[in-house]
């Protein structure tokens, strides 16, 4: 079939597509600059930390932190005398990374920029990172072109994602049982699997190395991390608004559960492993 006798139908099913994905976007927006990530987000800043050491950021480095919410990476980068530009299409998410590189007195470049459409020329990066933030985008192979477009031959990518085996991957699988994802949206927790980083990145990749490792959510109880989850975290939150008492009932119950099941703290305390995988990609 020629590739340019496209019907009618097919212009309206793409159209319809595009409308979708927009509306889903601009729902996650909404759903990631309610309550206050931040208070999440600041006690992952060892994973920001180790992914700037697993990609080798060196000073003077151009580097671009995607989907960056309050900082982790860019912080981790900055620290390292790289020139750092954060991004993140939630302009409340920078605003407390612009905070947090300010206390530190670290000069940074804060930009409000979509993931699947960054406003940056080809091959302006020496390294560019994402740390639990491209993987949520609703097109997958969008960010993934884009970040390798931004990068200059040679470069590096250094993502840190949840595997769907893990704690967050549950968390989200949970969630999903209630109110479930709109049909034909992939997953985010595939971004945390090996398969996915080569389909989405191999083509233009001289190596990708990737490696499983976990992150520990450390809280008084289940009662605390529900809580200040369903306070603080976007998703957690909106789920429990979305629904009628009964059900957040439930929902707080199937919480608990997957908590314990995770927990390795015993009755006295909560500390739960959340694997996710730190990925180095070099582009040839």
């Amino acid at each position: 079939m020629d590739a340019l006798n496209v019907t009618p139908e097919a212009n309206n099913q793409s159209s319809t597509a595009q409308h979708d994905l927009a509306a889903i976007k601009s729902k996650q927006q909404a759903t990631w600059a309610s309550g206050d990530f931040a208070i999440i987000g600041t006690t992952l800043q060892i994973v920001g930390e180790s992914l700037a050491e697993a990609i080798d950021i060196q000073a003077g480095e151009r580097v671009l932190d995607v989907a960056a919410g309050n900082g982790n990476a860019t912080l981790a980068a900055a620290r390292r005398f790289a020139d750092v530009t954060s991004t993140d299409y939630v302009p409340e998410l920078l605003d407390k990374g612009r905070a947090r590189a300010d206390a530190e007195g670290l000069k940074v470049v804060f930009k409000v920029a979509d993931a699947e459409d960054l406003p940056f020329e080809s091959a302006s990066f020496d390294v560019v990172m994402s740390t639990f933030g491209a993987m949520f985008t609703p097109d997958h192979t969008r960010p993934a072109r884009e970040m390798m477009r931004v990068l200059r031959d040679g470069g590096r990518i250094g993502l840190a994602n949840w595997t769907p085996e893990g704690f967050i991957g549950q968390l989200f699988k949970v969630i999903g049982s209630y109110l479930p994802q709109p049909a034909g949206l992939k997953s985010p927790a595939l971004w945390g699997t090996e398969s996915r980083m080569f389909n989405l990145f191999g083509s233009e990749a001289a190596d990708i190395q990737c490696r499983r490792k976990e992150f520990k959510f450390r809280y008084r109880s289940a009662a605390h991390w529900i809580q200040v989850f369903r306070q603080f975290y976007g998703p957690v939150l909106k789920a429990f608004d979305a629904l009628d008492p009964s059900r957040q009932q439930a929902l707080e119950q199937n919480l608990a559960d997957l908590l314990g099941r995770f927990n390795v703290a015993g009755t006295s305390s909560l500390v739960v492993p959340g694997e996710y995988l730190e990925v180095v990609i070099l582009k040839r």
